[in-house]
């Protein structure tokens, strides 16, 4: 068995360091750790394609969070239902223990729950996503009502990470929630915040 895993991030604004250093931690050799920046609306992603080609009956792939896998629901089911039963491998979910397809295949029951969290997650993860995006868009228009403009900065920041930052600052999302959809720690979020502030004062 070898043990594989994959990283992603949507854009070249965001960190794919916290995903990475998680799965060092588990023990992954770096060689075997594959990463994209790249939206996760297909599958076009020259890193994830060299992963699956690699992919072997009874190896294990891990991955921090299920929205890894895709961006909505029907490519996170397609894609889990690929790797675990055409290819027959496992898949381990950092981010949620309960996915772990290694501990519960030997039994019906164990099988039938981790089908059942997957597609939960997965209706939660886009559900999550849409509703974002809905107050994504209230919020650039409630700031662009009160004067703040949200062109380009210098600093060539994409218009993702621009509209998660107008959502945070119009305080229609947590801090934690926007760091987790920018792939950024605490201090660097912060950072970038302050300068997106400075910039359209």
């Amino acid at each position: 068995m070898t043990t594989y895993a994959y990283a992603r991030v949507s854009s070249k604004d965001q960190n794919l360091e916290r995903q990475i250093a998680a799965f060092l931690s588990f023990g992954i050799e770096k060689s075997r750790i594959f990463s994209d920046r790249k939206s996760g609306k297909d599958f076009e992603r020259k890193e994830y394609k060299k992963l699956i080609k690699k992919l072997k009956r009874g190896d294990l792939l891990v991955i921090k969070s299920i929205d890894r896998l895709g961006r909505n629901y029907d490519q996170i089911i397609a894609e889990w239902t690929h790797i675990t039963n055409t290819v027959g491998a496992d898949v381990l979910v950092l981010d949620m223990p309960l996915l772990d397809t290694r501990t519960k295949a030997d039994t019906l029951v164990g099988r039938f729950i981790s089908d059942v969290v997957l597609q939960v997650l997965s209706f939660v993860a886009q559900n999550e996503r849409e509703n974002i995006k809905t107050r994504q868009a209230e919020g650039i228009r409630a700031a662009l009502g009160k004067g703040i403009k949200f062109g380009r900065p210098q600093t060539a920041y994409s218009d993702e990470f621009l509209a998660v930052a107008a959502d945070y600052l119009a305080k229609r999302i947590s801090s934690e929630t926007a760091m987790r959809l920018l792939g950024l720690k605490k201090n660097n979020f912060y950072y970038h915040i302050y300068r997106i502030k400075a910039l359209h004062r």
